[in-house]
């Protein structure tokens, strides 16, 4: 590129105009960018921004994090997703205490050596907290830059990516590169798009952009597709029993760790084939409604959820449940969002 400089005054001059008022950027403490990017990995800005406000006012230090009970973190966490975030947090927190005197480093390989964080958290954290000259390189810098160079290689390959950040470091300013990466991310979330049209017209660096020049955003960036997803089918049972639901907490590894769920069997059952499973969880006595099926989808697996209102009046004792009521769920314990539909139900129970 001949004239970098005026590819950063048109960019930033736009940022300083354009940019969404976000709440970690009116004042950007290293924890309070450290916290926004952990939650933004994956999930939308507008679905962040209730979580990281309430986060912040329970949750407002490095030291609090560091002690919080992991059952409150991850009923804060709870409808965000990825879950695994929030317990990266809670043991980098710990680590910044034990290596780095209660302070968030600067520098990204410091950054990077703490759970959660990878190259562009790192990036991001290092340059909009602490000023650092580094990049941020996400999907909508990627896709930026793919369209800006006319890129048709693969953005997923390894390798490509390498160029592209290299790229990127050479775009980015002596001063102020916070803004810089910030600009390319709002850029990438309004205007430079994913899907459908780009909005070129309106880009401030559309004269530096060949893609635009030869008609080519919609083929570029090249992105390899995605495997299918597995799918895996379950059956949910929403239990009541004297007034309370039961629940079980699932395993620390794998998928959803350490939540709480509602009783649930592998494969699609019948009401029939539900009722003869019944007596061997300790129910004999009890009445079953069809509950709404549901399905949530996870990166590389889909669960097709059928669910059922076991409404029952004997209950043997089962180890691994516990009986609460509508409103401990709602205060106290974690449900992921991919039993939404069933925690919906229960809510509406009795009501």
């Amino acid at each position: 590129m001949t004239d970098i400089n005026k590819f950063q005054s048109n960019l930033t001059q736009w940022y300083r105009k354009e940019s969404r008022e976000l709440p970690w950027r009116s004042d950007p403490t290293p924890y309070k960018v450290w916290i926004s990017e952990m939650m933004l990995q994956q999930t939308r800005v507008d679905t962040v921004i209730p979580y990281f406000l309430r986060f912040i006012a329970e949750i407002p230090t490095v030291q609090a994090l560091a002690q919080v009970e992991e059952g409150k973190l991850l009923k804060l966490w709870q409808g965000l997703g990825y879950y695994n975030r929030a317990l990266h947090l809670k043991k980098a927190a710990g680590l910044i205490i034990e290596n780095f005197n209660g302070q968030i480093p600067s520098e990204t390989e410091e950054l990077q050596s703490l759970p959660g964080i990878g190259a562009y958290s790192a990036g991001a954290i290092a340059s909009i907290a602490f000023g650092k000259r580094v990049p941020a390189v996400d999907g909508n810098v990627l896709r930026i830059i793919a369209r800006i160079t006319a890129n048709r290689e693969d953005i997923g390959d390894a390798k490509n990516k390498k160029r592209i950040e290299s790229f990127v470091r050479e775009l980015l300013p002596l001063e102020h590169t916070g803004d810089f990466n910030q600009a390319l991310m709002d850029l990438g979330a309004g205007i430079c798009l994913p899907n459908g049209e780009p909005k070129c017209p309106e880009c401030p660096i559309n004269e530096f952009c060949r893609a635009y020049r030869e008609g080519l955003c919609s083929e570029i960036p090249v992105k390899t597709s995605k495997k299918e997803r597995k799918i895996e089918k379950k059956t949910v049972l929403v239990i009541l029993y004297k007034n309370r639901f039961a629940l079980r907490k699932r395993n620390g590894g794998g998928l959803l760790p350490n939540l709480w769920e509602f009783p649930n069997v592998e494969g699609a059952l019948t009401k029939e084939k539900c009722r003869e499973l019944l007596p061997e969880m300790g129910l004999s006595a009890y009445k079953i409604t069809v509950l709404k099926a549901s399905r949530h989808i996870f990166t590389h697996l889909e669960w097709h959820m059928k669910g059922f209102f076991i409404d029952a009046s004997e209950v043997q004792n089962s180890s691994d449940w516990v009986w609460v009521t509508k409103e401990e769920i709602n205060d106290q314990y974690s449900i992921p969002t991919a039993f939404k539909e069933y925690l919906k139900a229960c809510n509406q129970i009795g009501k």
